[in-house]
Order: structure tokens, then C-alpha cells, then sequence
């Protein structure tokens, strides 16, 4: 049978969309980021990262011709002052790339596990094997700069070993001894301050260039709540003498020009919120201390409230671009009755 003749299933039309969403997202800041980078290295990477995204709307655009698929409105040159002093450090722009690129990486893995049609998962797992460049390219970068956070050594086990008592499990008890972390633990609490760090420095970009006062209340409310988390977690690495992130000095500038839309600011923190609310999914799960997994558990309710408060101010000013859905049987059913 021709893959052509296949229609689309629910899954590889919401993940076209998304893809689709995001990276005319990407291509748009990062378009901004490249006026200013002056770093040759740096300049490379960020260029590599425009041209897939560039590059993946032009055969986005194609899918959606071939199959009649509405091509969504996602976001233009409309959407960026070209014209708004720097406000991106060059090495914040290179560390932005690598924290986007994980993220990439795990919605293009999911992307391909969700499509069927060859030629749909060959466009999924190509676009992932392009992140994945780009995420060892700017780790590289990165290293070369000595700007990247190396997660903790540990001493590397000489022996295997089994749990054996219950209490390896506990740790919700304020009277009991906790047991030291282990390193599956450690790796999800490190890479949960670096994550939430990178949001505090875009909520403080975002709200310092948007002109909209409920913008601005909802970035300095989201750069409140990482720096809370991020204590939170840095806290359960020094009890254990376990040396928190350095984090370098990859800020933003003092620009206060509107330099982004308020509709493409508030998707970005949407999809970093998102991001991080898998994020803490995955290290609740991992994460065999009972007092770690309630804590994951209570922060993931914390940012999910956020991340209604944002979706309510998107959908009050139009913002909200509404995903591919089935229709409603009932109400065409009603109309039809009323006709």
C-alpha cells in the first residue's frame, strides 16, 4: 500500500503540529540571538540550531500540503523586534541551546514512538538524530568554554549489592535518619537545579522586555517559584555533602525593550514548564527515597497551578492556539436539528 494513501493518525497529527509550533519558535529567537552572538564558536552552533529549525518548516509545510492539513499560524517574523538592543549573553545563548536540544531529544524519541507512516517516522527519528548533533555540539562548546555544569563525582562501585531492609525505601519519618542518596537520585535533583536555573534567566528576560503587566506578574511568579525549587533541591545535595551546581554567569542584559511577542514569551514558558513537569515525573519515579518522591510529587503541583494561570492569560488575550481536534458529534448533531 502507498504510505501516501495512509491517512494520518491522532498522534502523528498532534505531533506534526507540536513540531511544528516549536520550531517556528525556535527559529524565531534564535534568528535574534545570531544578530548579536559575536563568539565565532558560539555563532556556529546557534546557526547550526537555526538552520533545523528552518529546515524542518519547510518540510513541516510540505507534510501539511500533501495531506491537506491546515498549516498552523505558530509564530513570524511578527512575533520578534529584529530592531531591540541585545539582551542574550553569548554564552547564555549557547547554554539555551543545549537545555533546548534535551528537550528536543525527548519530544522527537516520543514523536517516533507515536508515528506509524515510514515516511513520518523517518522525518521524526532524522529530526532527532539533527538534535542530538546539535546537543554534543554545544556540550562540546560548552566544555571547551568551561561553562558547563559537570554533574557529581561519586566513588565508582567496586562490588554489586542488593536492598536489604525496607528502610532504604523511608525517609518521610523527621525522627529517622535518611540514607545517603544514590546516584540515580543525585543525577535527577543535579540536572532539576540546572533546568530550573536556565527558566529563572528567561522569566527575567521575559518580564523585563514585556509591556504587559499580567506578562510581567506571571514571569516574575515563575522565576519566584525555580528559585524555590531550586533550594529545595540544593539543600537535599549539601545534606549529604554533596556539592550543589556552580551555575555560570550566562545572564541577560538590562534591555527593557520589547523584543519578543507577549504570545511567543508566554508559549516558550508553557513548553519549559511542561518540560519540567516530565522532568519531575521521571525523577519521582526514579527516585527510590519516599521523602524525594512526595517532594517531586508536591513541586509538580506547584508549576502545574502556573502553568494554569499562564494557559488563562493566553486564552483571555487570544494568544491559545488551539491544537488539531475531533469535532463535537453532539453539538453538530443539535445545530443539525435546529437547521
Amino acid at each position: 500500500m502507498n504510505e501516501k494513501s495512509v491517512h494520518l493518525t491522532s498522534s502523528e497529527i498532534a505531533s506534526l503540529w507540536t513540531g511544528y509550533m516549536n520550531d517556528s519558535m525556535s527559529e524565531t529567537i534564535l534568528g535574534f540571538m545570531l544578530k548579536y552572538i559575536e563568539d565565532p564558536d558560539i555563532k556556529t552552533v546557534v546557526q547550526y540550531a537555526y538552520d533545523i529549525s528552518r529546515n524542518h518548516l519547510e518540510q513541516l509545510v510540505t507534510i501539511f500540503e500533501n495531506e491537506q492539513y491546515a498549516i498552523p499560524n505558530g509564530f513570524t517574523k511578527q512575533d520578534v523586534n529584529m530592531n531591540a538592543p541585545w539582551l542574550f549573553t553569548d554564552m547564555f545563548c549557547l547554554i539555551y541551546v543545549n537545555h533546548m536540544a534535551k528537550v528536543g531529544m525527548l519530544a522527537y524519541s516520543g514523536f517516533v514512538s507515536m508515528s506509524y507512516r515510514e515516511d513520518i517516522r523517518d522525518y521524526f527519528s532524522q529530526s532527532l538524530t539533527e538534535t542530538n548533533h546539535l546537543y554534543n555540539q554545544s556540550l562540546n562548546i560548552a566544555l571547551l568554554k568551561g561553562i558547563n555544569s559537570r554533574h557529581p563525582y561519586i566513588e565508582v562501585p567496586k562490588q554489586t549489592d542488593y536492598v536489604d531492609s525496607k528502610k532504604y525505601l523511608s525517609g518521610l519519618n523527621p525522627f529517622s535518619e535518611k540514607r545517603p542518596l544514590n546516584a540515580v537520585e543525585i543525577s535527577h535533583l543535579y540536572m532539576n537545579i540546572l533546568t530550573n536555573s536556565m527558566g529563572v534567566r528567561l522569566c527575567l528576560a521575559f518580564a523585563q522586555t514585556s509591556p504587559s503587566k499580567d506578562v510581567q506578574d506571571f514571569m516574575l511568579r515563575g522565576k519566584e517559584v525555580s528559585q524555590k525549587h531550586i533550594k529545595i533541591f540544593v539543600d537535599t545535595l549539601l545534606k549529604d555533602h554533596i556539592q550543589a551546581p556552580e551555575v555560570p554567569d550566562v545572564g541577560v542584559s538590562d534591555s527593557i525593550t520589547q523584543t519578543f511577542s507577549d504570545k511567543l514569551i508566554m508559549f516558550h514558558m508553557s513548553l519549559i514548564i511542561s518540560s519540567g513537569i516530565g522532568n519531575y515525573a521521571t525523577a519521582a519515579a526514579a527516585s527510590q527515597r519516599s521523602d524525594l518522591a512526595v517532594n517531586y510529587e508536591r513541586l509538580s503541583l506547584e508549576i502545574a497551578k502556573l502553568a494554569k494561570s499562564g494557559a488563562d492569560t493566553m486564552i483571555q488575550h487570544n494568544w491559545l492556539e488551539q491544537p488539531p481536534g475531533t469535532k463535537d458529534r453532539e453539538k453538530l448533531a443539535r445545530s443539525k436539528e435546529k437547521s
